[in-house]
């Protein structure tokens, strides 16, 4: 398989700092049919500045996985045991309040569709106001900042020597100023929310941000409205930013597009990111490391070099043979035998097993760990643990 996009050893982050701890966590909903077990004590880490991605095929748990890190689960679902440790605080141990103040300041989210998340009668100005209105310290310290740069382009700008004066005198004074700035007020404070605003758009790289920040989101493209909304979600700089299929209802040039800008932001603002996917490609260009899901479960992670050059388990082994290749013969073209399981019943133990060409009875009996195969590549799989017991096929 071709290793073009995949991120070099020498680029991957240092992980030594935990943003985000997944600790045996559980979750499942109430529906009329029954308990779905949709989370099956999955475990997960994910360091500071680094990027992961979370596959799977549709329905495994990847956005359930995020919408429990944010607090967003429908009110039928529930975290049934385990931990979401962030920043070293188990978030489950915290009110709806709280939860509610993370999510405007330190967790980002961006959804599949930004045309749902998107208040259809405000302009995209007002509602990147209203992102940057929330954090008041930060707005003061943008306001200092704001007013120093109108004064220095000012002072530049003077002639005259007394008015030269006049504007260090005032520029010295804001200086002092700088450990509490007052919040601004009034036509002061909607200049400087309007230059945060187009500052996020230019930061997303989207042309005439002054004309944009006056539209609504109706009269803006598809991309045009994900980088409006991957703007939104950096614009309170987060500890972590969580992207959930933010490509897939885009054509491919403005995948790219996308794609790039997230590499700017893991390059020039060193976010911590998780990007939920069931696109291999987009793993393979943008990734640090990759955790694996199927059913409820993390079955693997590892670097995404190692991941595709050497998957252990036998599902990412299956998925990677079922990626269509420009070389192969297409009526040739390869799937997982079975199907999905239902997660009301659920397979006992390993939830893979029913479809595992590897399979044994002891599948069938035990859940297994995740554990580390080889150095940072973790897989839940009995063959590797277990498989001396694994009985000789006949």
């Amino acid at each position: 398989m071709s290793q073009v996009g995949l991120v070099r050893q020498e680029e991957r982050p240092d992980r030594g700092t935990p943003v985000l701890e997944l600790k045996n966590l559980y979750v499942s909903f109430e529906t009329y049919a029954g308990e779905v077990k949709a989370l099956n004590g999955i475990n997960l880490t994910l360091y500071k500045g680094e990027v992961m991605g979370l596959v799977g095929e549709s329905g495994c748990g990847k956005s359930v996985t995020a919408a429990a890190v944010v607090g967003l689960l429908p009110e039928n679902g529930k975290v049934a045991s385990g931990d979401i440790v962030f920043l070293g605080e188990d978030l489950l141990k915290k009110s709806k309040k709280e939860v509610r103040e993370l999510r405007s300041t330190k967790i980002a989210m961006v959804f599949q569709d930004p045309m749902t998340f998107l208040n259809p009668v405000l302009t995209i100005g007002e509602q990147l106001r209203e992102v940057f209105s929330i954090n008041k310290q930060k707005l003061a310290q943008a306001a200092l900042d704001y007013d120093l740069a109108q004064l220095k382009e000012e002072g530049a700008n003077a002639t005259d020597d007394s008015k030269r004066a006049e504007i260090r005198a005032r520029i010295n004074n804001l200086e002092g100023q700088r450990g509490n700035p007052p919040v601004p007020r009034g036509r002061h404070k909607r200049k400087v929310l309007d230059a945060l605003a187009s500052e996020a758009l230019d930061r997303m790289r989207v042309p005439d941000s002054e004309r944009i920040i006056k539209e609504f989101p109706h009269e803006l493209s598809g991309g045009m409205r994900q980088r409006v909304m991957i703007a939104m979600a950096i614009a309170r700089d987060p500890d972590l930013l969580i992207a959930d299929e933010i490509t897939t209802a885009l054509d491919v040039t403005i995948q790219a597009q996308i794609l790039e800008l997230l590499k700017i932001l893991r390059r020039e603002f060193n976010s911590t990111i998780l990007i939920i996917t069931h696109d291999l490609g987009v793993v393979a260009d943008l990734c640090d490391r990759v955790a694996v899901m199927y059913a409820g479960d993390v079955v693997e992670v590892a670097d995404a070099e190692s991941l595709y050059g050497k998957p252990l388990h036998p599902y990412t082994q299956g998925l990677l043979r079922a990626v269509p290749k420009l070389t192969a013969n297409p009526a040739l073209l390869e799937s997982i035998p079975g199907s999905v399981p239902d997660l009301i019943y659920p397979p006992p133990a390993c939830r893979f097993n029913p479809r595992c060409p590897f399979a044994w009875d002891l599948c069938k009996q035990k859940k297994p760990d995740l554990v580390e195969i080889e150095k940072g590549h973790l897989a839940a799989c009995h063959l590797y643990t277990e498989g001396a017991k694994r009985p000789t096929p006949s």
